[in-house]
């Protein structure tokens, strides 16, 4: 098979430090962000809601500011540089007209990210019109060609390090599909010539150019205008990179925002799934050899007819046993994953995972060739609807366990699942408990559910359904808080970022018209029509806490009525409210009352769709 297995099965999270991946040839990754600084820039508005002030440029240094900071916690070692080009002022150290370098002092250019750098950063919108400012790209007459001085500045940066050691890319933000579009006759043509060479150039010392088109409201990015030809693009890359520009930006913003542990090795193990005993042949016939083996008595010397045996008694009778009977007999599981064969995915049930499962993926450092065979088993396995069954483990702690293929996501942000084998910890007959039974009194005939019962609960399963679920959609709120106080804590900020708890249920998508009256039938169905929330659990008591709950409730709509919530969003005096008036509104309409005070009021005008 025709592929390369460092890519095919390679995770961009992976521990450069770690034992399996020491064989990699790069340990780190060496960016440089391109930014176009050009007045479109700034004068086109931009489709992203979280924009405050519309501009594409806002949206780029805000992408880039995400960057910076989850760059710190999930790849420290690795180093950045951020370069705007058709800039009025010039700093980079060939001297070229339209770029300039953004640095903070004792730091160069090209180098890991550290907070005053991040802090200054966050600043750059105020001060760039009078540091730096913005001048128009490549204009007519003029042979002054701003992107081929970028790509030479971006290229001489990339210089340290090795190819074999870092990861060398650009990274293009723009919104200008055909920079050379005002230019005419031989002057374009000289133009387009010596910047996509220089780009050739980058590209052949192993520097990646990738490109991040910012739309424009009402045009879209074109990119077989010039950047096709400069990326290498053709026929269905080319199709599929047009179709997936206009989400590029967002996808990568909502990755960035996530603090993502890195994947680290638990352990490396053979997978055998053929017989692997050796054979040992003669060397002049190439014949089987039978090996033998002779014993001698210690203290005579004579040869011993028969190997030593041992014996283990049983019920008064010595039951003897020879060292390789014993050796069978202890041999329960040799450590490797032995492949057993194949049985279709609708044999394995939901509860045959009791435990949380291992990710698999292959490596050829010990034996060449392995990658090309988990491959063929990978997809064959995907075509045919199939999972492995094998067994592994250890002598004490022997299992089977079920490898199930996982095929590659992959959106617009880049990877979010990586190609492999989910490894399934299958249980024992013992380890799966049957029912209780519900009633002790075999008289008693047990609930069950009626057809209308059935029928409202399934329409309800099926529309709340999460379609294309992935573990890799939700981040872990206890981590991002932890992360959100150490980013506090470095950049000296006075309010914590706000964090967005994922796990949560999705009440603005709950109270859609559609659900809300699947759940009214389906609570009408069950619990008839005298239904209280209260009488669920506690027979019409209500406990303390539901008293309490109902009473914060019921103190939030009295004092709900008392403001005039309209007025107070249309003028602006939301933000005059105190975190607990602002808490009423919320309570009142069944919100969520978490988050800083700028969250409570944007949740607010969300909901009255302002």
């Amino acid at each position: 098979m025709d592929l390369d297995p460092e890519d095919v099965f390679r995770d961009d999270e992976d521990d450069p430090e770690s034992e399996f991946h020491q064989g990699r040839d790069s340990t780190k990754e060496l960016v440089v962000y391109l930014v176009d600084a050009s007045p479109k820039m700034f004068s086109t508005s931009c489709p992203s809601e979280d924009a405050k002030d519309g501009s594409l440029f806002h949206a780029a240094m805000s992408c880039i500011l995400e960057s910076l900071k989850t760059q710190i916690i999930n790849r420290s070692y690795d180093e950045v540089a951020i370069c705007f080009f058709n800039t009025r002022e010039k700093k980079n150290l060939q001297d070229l007209n339209g770029v300039y370098v953004f640095n903070v002092a004792e730091r160069e250019d090209l180098d890991r990210p550290t907070a005053r750098l991040i802090k200054e950063f966050e600043c750059i919108e105020e001060k760039f019109d009078n540091d730096i400012g913005s001048k128009y790209g490549i204009l007519s007459g003029s042979r002054d060609n701003s992107l081929y001085s970028a790509l030479w500045v971006a290229q001489a940066l990339l210089r340290k390090g090795s190819a074999k050691t870092a990861d060398k890319r650009m990274l293009l933000l723009t919104n200008e599909d055909d920079p050379f579009g005002s230019i005419k006759g031989i002057t374009k043509m000289d133009m387009l010539r010596t910047t996509l060479q220089r780009a050739k150039d980058a590209q052949d010392l192993g520097i990646s150019i990738e490109l991040l088109p910012l739309s424009r409201r009402n045009d879209e990015f074109n990119v077989s205008l010039f950047y096709a030809e400069l990326l290498g693009l053709e026929g269905d890359e080319l199709a599929q990179f047009q179709a997936l520009a206009g989400e590029r930006l967002k996808d990568m913003k909502e990755q960035l925002r996530k603090r993502i542990f890195k994947k680290r090795k638990i352990r490396r193990i053979k997978f055998i799934i053929a017989n692997g005993t050796i054979t040992w042949l003669d060397s002049v016939t190439n014949l089987p050899i039978k090996s033998d083996r002779s014993f001698i008595c210690t203290d005579t010397g004579a040869l011993l007819q028969e190997p030593a045996q041992r014996f283990q008694s049983y019920k008064s009778e010595d039951v003897m046993l020879s060292v390789d009977e014993l050796s069978e007999i202890k041999r329960i599981a040799s450590g490797h994953l032995r492949l057993l064969g194949f049985k279709p995915l609708s044999c394995l049930k939901d509860y045959h995972n009791l435990r949380p499962s291992t990710f698999i993926f292959p490596s050829d450092e010990e034996v060449i060739g392995s990658t090309c065979i988990f491959v063929a088993l990978h997809r064959s396995m995907l075509q045919l609807n199939r999972f492995a069954l094998a067994f592994g483990g250890s002598s004490n702690n022997p299992h089977l366990v079920a490898l199930v293929a996982q095929n590659e996501i992959i959106s617009g942000g880049g990877q979010v699942e990586p190609p492999g084998m989910h490894m399934i910890y299958l249980p024992y007959s013992d380890d799966i408990r049957h029912i209780e039974e519900v009633h002790a009194d075999a008289n008693t005939i047990a609930p069950r559910a009626t057809d209308d019962q059935t029928k409202t609960a399934s329409a309800l399963v099926r529309r709340i359904d999460l379609k294309d679920f992935s573990v890799c959609q939700f981040s872990n709120p206890a981590l991002q808080r932890h992360y959100a106080v150490l980013q506090a804590l470095a950049l000296d900020e006075d309010e914590m970022p706000e964090i967005k708890d994922e796990t949560l249920p999705d009440q603005e998508g709950m109270a859609r018209p559609g659900i809300v009256k699947l759940l009214e039938e389906f609570k009408l169905s069950v619990f008839g029509e005298n239904y209280e929330d209260n009488d669920l659990t506690t027979g019409g008591t209500m406990t303390e806490a539901s008293r309490k709950r109902k009473a914060i409730a019921d103190n939030a709509t009295k004092e709900y009525s008392k403001y005039d919530w309209l007025e107070l969003a249309d003028t602006g005096k939301l933000k005059d409210l105190t975190v607990a008036e602002l808490k009423y509104y919320l309570t009142a309409n069944n919100l969520s009352v978490t988050g800083a005070k700028a969250a409570l009021i944007s949740r607010i005008l969300t909901h009255m769709g302002k």
